[in-house]
């Protein structure tokens, strides 16, 4: 069996408070979900919305068009005449999604209208849209409730337009007030009265129950499930893309045409442009959802993948990492060496071991590249040592003016000295930094992420922990610094990341050391 995935991110997701995407951004993020991903479908827009969003809407649909997936573009469309058929066909779309009424409550106290009122307004709206060479599909707003307390009317506006030239049913649990057990039966009376309906489901996670709700859905026999990445929608949400592939493909074995491996990518580029982080715990795209801190957990890997399960991050695009902290034991800092192909005699572990657990009982964040440092700094061992200071930098902020940024570096005992201004002061000291390195003809790294930590409290000196990821060569890694002032902790940072790759700390060939203090 295989069930269909629309994707809701760039409608449904969009409406989290505070999320507006550009034109280009929309673009971009359809192309990555019908290419890229895969998903079968992408709903991206309300019709009606703005004049930016017409042209944002138009430029997806061309380039669908160009690329034969027109028909795989959906617009969520309203009972208002020819307004939203209008809209929605001169912006390019050729499927409408429309909005009708799923509870018996939201059509009289919102449309005052009744139901043979408001099916005759449907079926003149599917009339117009199929004269245009368009496709419909209905949503039942409401449903969920429209089940709980209005059954008949639900089934009601089933008879009534199952002969119509409608594609697909989407049953939306639109305030998220559903639990498995309800999904479950409201879904199977429908699929089991009419078996050759499509019906898709549409969760709302306010119980924290939508991925649970999408598999009771499946089960009843729905053909279609909407999804946003990140989970983004309004409230607390929709169900996640990435959750809902894991559930479908692992506990139901259930066929999607969606690609795995680029679901963490894609959920990247959403975050980046939505602005919503992604919190660190959240299944399959989580930060730390493939990283065991138990040393307990890295001794059962070494002996036999005893902490495994089917969500292997292999196959979305990861891997699997071991944190270092108070938590850790031999076997967990046996497991971070394997990523520079160091081996520490017995002896030696044990001291490097406790250092990690002394850090980690201070709150101090320890990361997998900070080994080499805590490993000299232990066992005084000559080969891992800084190369690369950052000597001196002055760092101006004037109002009305770019910051600029005058550093001076030594390298192998050697000053180099560059100014540049920029949109921050980071920026500026940054792009000086690469001025350096780009007349040396060094290879610099990329900024893929920083992140900033201060302690709750408001305190003006409070320390401030940055934590910047990079990516060098197609690896990447994160460096730290702890600074009250926010800029030095982030300099801190990038002279730890010189560092390391200057010392190519991040080669496992250029690392095979055995110390045998």
């Amino acid at each position: 069996m295989k069930v269909e995935i629309m994707d809701t991110t760039l409608r449904d997701g969009e409406q989290t408070q505070g999320v507006s995407y550009t034109p280009q951004e929309k673009l971009h993020i359809a192309k990555l979900l019908l290419k890229d991903l895969n998903v079968d479908r992408i709903e991206v827009s309300s019709a009606r919305v703005s004049a930016g969003e017409f042209e944002a809407i138009r430029g997806i649909t061309e380039w669908a068009s160009r690329k034969g997936m027109l028909r795989r573009v959906e617009v969520l469309g309203f009972i208002d005449g020819d307004i939203s058929l209008d809209w929605i066909y001169n912006a390019g779309g050729r499927v409408n999604n429309l909005l009708c009424k799923g509870s018996l409550r939201h059509l009289e106290k919102q449309l005052r209208k009744t139901p043979e009122q408001h099916v005759a307004e449907i079926k003149e709206i599917i009339a117009k849209a199929t004269a245009r060479g368009m496709t419909v599909n209905i949503y039942l707003e409401d449903w969920s409730n429209g089940m709980i307390h209005s059954e008949d009317y639900v089934f009601y506006m089933l008879e009534s337009l199952a002969g119509e030239n409608i594609s697909r049913f989407m049953l939306p649990d639109t305030l998220g007030v559903l639990n498995p057990a309800q999904t479950y039966d409201f879904c199977l009376k429908i699929t089991e009265r009419f078996p050759s309906m499509h019906v898709d489901f549409h969760a709302h996670n306010d119980y924290d129950l939508a991925v649970a709700n999408v598999f009771s859905a499946v089960q009843a026999g729905v053909r279609g499930i909407h999804t946003t990445v990140n989970g983004l929608g309004e409230r607390a949400g929709n169900a996640p893309l990435s959750s809902v592939i894991g559930v479908l493909n692992d506990q139901l074995g259930i066929e999607t045409s969606v690609n795995e491996k680029e679901i963490t990518s894609v959920s990247k580029i959403v975050e980046t442009f939505s602005g919503i982080r992604i919190p660190v715990n959240k299944p399959v795209i989580g930060e730390y959802v493939f990283t065991q801190c138990s040393g307990i957990h890295a001794d059962g890997d070494n002996k036999d993948n005893l902490y495994y399960n089917n969500l292997l991050p292999e196959r979305f695009g990861r891997k699997r990492r071991y944190a270092l902290g108070k938590q850790s034991g031999k076997a967990t800092i046996k497991k971070n060496l394997e990523e520079f192909g160091m081996i520490l005699s017995p002896d030696s572990l044990n001291k490097v071991t406790q250092r990690v657990i002394e850090l980690g009982d201070k709150k101090e964040n320890v990361t997998t590249e900070d080994l080499p440092f805590i490993i000299a700094d232990v066992l005084g061992n000559e080969e891992i040592n800084y190369r690369i200071f950052i000597k001196n930098y002055s760092l101006s902020l004037s109002y009305g003016l770019k910051p600029s940024a005058n550093i001076q570096v030594e390298i192998d005992g050697k000053l180099y000295q560059e100014t540049s201004s920029g949109d921050g002061q980071y920026d500026a000291f940054m792009k000086a930094l690469r001025n350096i390195y780009d007349k040396l003809g060094k290879q610099y790294p990329t900024l893929k992420d920083y992140e900033v930590s201060i302690p709750p409290g408001g305190a003006t000196d409070a320390l401030v922990e940055t934590v910047i990821t990079w990516d060098f060569n197609g690896k990447e890694f994160r460096t730290k610094g702890l600074d009250a002032d926010q800029t030095e902790s982030a300099i801190k940072a990038t002279e730890r990341m010189l560092n390391i790759i200057e010392n190519n700390d991040l080669n496992p060939a250029n690392k095979q050391i055995s110390y045998q203090q």
